[in-house]
């Protein structure tokens, strides 16, 4: 995924089928000079982890 899409899909109200390693995670925030992406599992939002946003792929 670019940054550019995972800004878009950070900041939208309807959730998009994201994931990271095959598992469903929600982005939080982009950080577009790093390109990299703060995200948590959906079934364990309290594991939040920084991720280089060309990890991230949008099913």
């Amino acid at each position: 995924m670019n940054k550019f899409r995972a800004q878009e899909i950070a900041t939208s109200p309807v959730m998009a089928h994201v994931t990271y390693n095959e598992v469903p995670i929600y982005i939080q925030h982009v950080d577009d000079q790093n390109e990299t992406a703060r995200i948590y599992p959906l079934n364990e939002p309290e594991h939040e982890m920084e991720v280089a946003v060309s990890q991230l792929n949008e099913q």
